[in-house]
Parts: C-alpha cells; sequence; structure tokens
C-alpha cells in the first residue's frame, strides 16, 4: 500500500464504487426478470454474470428503492446504450438517444477530496 495522497483517493472511490454497484444490481435482479430489456435475452444463474443493472437517467448515484431508474440489459445491449452517448469527432456532436444529460460525475469533487487527503498527511 502506498502513502500516496492521491492512491488513497482512487482506491477509496474504487471501493465506493464496487459497494454501491453491489447493492443496486442485487436489488434489481431481485424487482426484474433476468431478461435484457433491450434484445430479450434471458438468463439463469450459469450466465447473470452478463447481465447488468442500466442508470435509465445515467445518474449511478439515483437508485430508488422501487428499481424505476433501473433497467437490467446483457453486456453487449449495455455497451450499446452508453455508446449512443460518444462524441462524433468528425461533426463535433454528440449523439444522444433522449433530451437528458448525463448527470453522474464520479470526478466532480476529485480536487477537494485529494485537497483533504493531502492535508491529513
Amino acid at each position: 500500500m502506498t502513502d500516496d495522497p492521491i492512491d488513497r483517493v482512487v482506491a477509496e472511490a474504487i471501493r465506493s464504487r464496487e459497494i454501491r454497484e453491489r447493492g443496486y444490481r442485487a436489488q434489481s435482479l431481485k424487482l426484474h426478470p433476468w431478461v435484457c430489456g433491450r434484445c430479450g435475452r434471458g438468463f439463469d444463474q450459469s450466465n447473470l454474470h452478463e447481465l447488468t443493472v442500466h442508470h435509465k437517467d445515467h445518474d449511478h448515484d439515483n437508485n430508488p428503492p422501487d428499481g424505476s431508474n433501473w433497467e437490467n440489459l446483457c453486456l453487449y445491449c449495455h455497451d450499446n446504450e452508453h455508446g449512443r452517448f460518444v462524441g462524433d469527432t468528425n461533426k463535433g456532436t454528440v449523439n444522444h438517444r433522449t433530451s437528458s444529460n448525463a448527470s453522474h460525475r464520479p470526478l466532480a469533487d476529485l480536487a477537494q477530496r485529494l485537497k483533504q487527503a493531502q492535508d491529513k498527511s
């Protein structure tokens, strides 16, 4: 383990994300059928690791207990969904399936967290 404040902050962010993901994924799998919401592919215990949880509003912190912001998608459909938000470098535009923009900003407070970590050391 390193004493570098940046490494500590990044490791903490990764741990927090993994804990949060385990929570909402487990809940989504209890609430929703084990079927991809786009292609209709069915899943069972042997391939359940290929079924992911997509946040409809792209905010990974918006996890209502009724699951209304979640959609179970297979790896391929989930990747395709997020690919819709990739910029088109030739035209300088961004493809959006809907008019809503992603609101999740995982590194929004990184500078503040780094400063706090540095102040502690």
